[in-house]
């Protein structure tokens, strides 16, 4: 039906996000096959469209030098006896015109080669759109020409439209990963391809980047033929699905991507309505799980240019870490699971209206907001751990993470009864949710420790902790500390930089010399794997509990 279901599961009956109702029954949709020929009603109870998703990122002014360019040539009439080839001349002129301009780097276009001497008949000055690898386009007219960035995240998609003349943001588009249909997180998804190849979920990524493109250039008011450059940032396994490459490697020991390198392709091979020759360049990755959007992360933050030392944490499915400066970078990641994007928790939603997004537990008495103000939902990420933290403050929550709540219902604290709630359920928090919160934060605060381990340092040498991703934009860091997620000496030093990685992606495709320095860059960072480290292990199972401060 096109629809495109919440399954963080992937379809195993788990997890109870698909519900449905059928002639008025709930169900897991998952689990009700609809036979040929057999005719039911069913309604959805489908929130989609409704989700809060974050496009904007930390603004650091970049110099507008773009890899595509633009120049007026007069071509260039051949002299009798001369040998060089009409394409050699043009190469030679834009040479001229551009000092940057190698011509022996640049890729033959047969097609255009061929038009050339028609074309200089007609007119001996023409606008030439080029990069680094080829020529895109000739035209007679200066027009338009747009660059388009895009952050696919595990679940949610950024887009933005780019002005090529000046790097202006012309307009921005945002989407729920369809992926998601196939399980929450990327190991599942991984496990999916392995099992049915990666061609449904390679597919379905395309298309709706493809529909965020028409929309980008409906807003804008241009054509798709008007954008010449696409670049995409995301984690590995975003980034091989997206190109129709196995992610068996990265499922498998010792979990290395299959490719890593910055690439440049045609956007059309790739099933992307835009110029005929357009660009489509995808950040290099740094390790296994270390990916595109960690390095779009560091382009917009740039910590190997500082001086101080600085943590940069992305919080999402997984949490892509690096902590340094311009002496030295090091890199993990912590499977911190969905938790934090509303997966495996019982009333855990995504930040749609409805959703809880922020608890506070004063002078005895609950309060909470929800995103457009609408009747409590569920839990996203930011209220969840806002309620642990309250639990804790309260003295329901002890240091091993055991619930007594004193409410009717053992194991379970009910912060919105079912009369008062958006749905019949109303909204609680159940032990085995504060199990997952306890794996999640454990896991962030002890590759924290890690990083600092490997350089040595400690929290009071951290300068500033920038904290990239949704999650991360509306937590309270007062409660993140409270509750374990990060150390307590860091909190007053966070400083939210929003969605960093599509904010690189931008930055990227305005400055090509700052893209190019990312490919020595994530050859110089060093990786930290934590699968097999005893150390981890350690520091995780010390993370587990929580500080009640009794």
């Amino acid at each position: 039906a096109g629809l495109r279901p919440d399954a963080p599961c992937g379809g195993l009956g788990k997890c109870g996000k698909c519900l449905v109702k059928i002639n008025g029954e709930v169900v897991k949709a998952c689990q009700v096959r609809i036979g040929e020929g057999e005719t039911c009603v069913v309604e959805t109870l489908d929130r989609a469209g409704n989700e809060k998703i974050l496009t904007d990122g930390f603004n650091r002014e970049v110099v507008f030098e773009p890899g595509l360019r633009m120049v007026q040539v007069e071509l260039e009439k051949a002299k009798t006896g001369e040998k060089r080839s009409d394409w050699q001349r043009l190469l030679d002129t834009l040479a001229e015109t551009d000092g940057e301009v190698e011509p022996g780097q640049m890729e033959v276009d047969l097609k255009l080669a061929g038009e050339l001497y028609g074309v200089r008949r007609g007119s001996d000055e023409w606008y030439v759109i080029y990069s680094r690898r080829r020529i895109l386009e000739m035209r007679k007219e200066a027009g338009r020409r747009c660059l388009a960035a895009f952050d696919i995240g595990t679940t949610t998609i950024a887009g933005y439209l780019l002005d090529g003349v000046d790097g202006r943001i012309l307009a921005v588009e945002s989407k729920m990963n369809p992926q998601a249909q196939y399980g929450a997180d990327v190991i599942m998804r991984a496990n999916y391809a392995l099992e049915h190849g990666t061609e449904a979920l390679s597919l379905c990524i395309r298309e709706v980047v493809n529909e965020m493109i028409g929309s980008l250039a409906e807003k804008a008011g241009i054509g798709r033929s008007d954008i010449f450059q696409i670049c995409v940032v995301g984690n590995t396994c975003m980034h091989h699905l997206f190109l129709g490459i196995s992610p068996a490697s990265l499922v498998h020991a010792p979990y290395t991507p299959a490719v890593s390198e910055r690439l440049v392709s045609d956007a059309g091979d790739y099933g992307l309505n835009v110029q005929k020759r357009a660009e489509l360049i995808l950040l290099p990755d740094i390790a296994g799980y270390v990916g595109a959007d960690t390095c779009g992360c560091l382009l917009a933050v740039r910590q190997d240019l500082k001086e101080e030392i600085s943590l940069m944490i992305d919080i999402g499915t997984n949490g892509e870490m690096v902590l340094g400066n311009r002496e030295r970078l090091v890199t993990c990641s912590t499977a911190a699971g969905p938790a934090f994007e509303g997966a495996k928790i019982e009333c855990g939603m995504r930040g749609a209206k409805g959703a809880v997004d922020h608890v506070r537990f004063e002078n005895g008495e609950w309060s909470y907001t929800t995103v457009g103000s609408k009747p409590a939902a569920g839990l996203c990420g930011s209220g969840l751990i806002d309620l642990v933290a309250g639990l804790l403050d309260a003295g329901l929550l002890d240091e091993n993470g055991v619930l007594r709540s004193g409410q009717e219902k053992q194991g379970m604290f009910i912060l919105v009864p079912p009369e008062r709630g958006g749905n019949e359920r109303g909204v609680y928090l159940t032990q085995k949710d504060i199990g997952e919160v306890q794996l999640a934060k454990a896991a962030i605060a002890a590759g924290i420790q890690m990083l600092m381990e490997q350089l040595g340092i400690t929290e009071d040498d951290i300068c500033s902790v920038y904290i990239a991703g949704a999650f991360g934009n509306y937590m309270d860091p007062v409660s993140a500390g409270k509750i374990g997620l990060l150390p307590a000496t860091l909190v007053k030093k966070v400083m939210p930089v929003g969605n960093a990685a599509g904010e690189g992606a931008k930055i990227a495709l305005v400055n090509e010399k700052e893209m190019l320095e990312m490919d020595e860059l994530v050859r110089k960072i060093e990786f930290v794997e934590l699968a097999a480290s005893a150390d981890f292990q350690d520091h995780f199972i010390d993370e587990l509990g929580f500080e009640t401060g009794e």
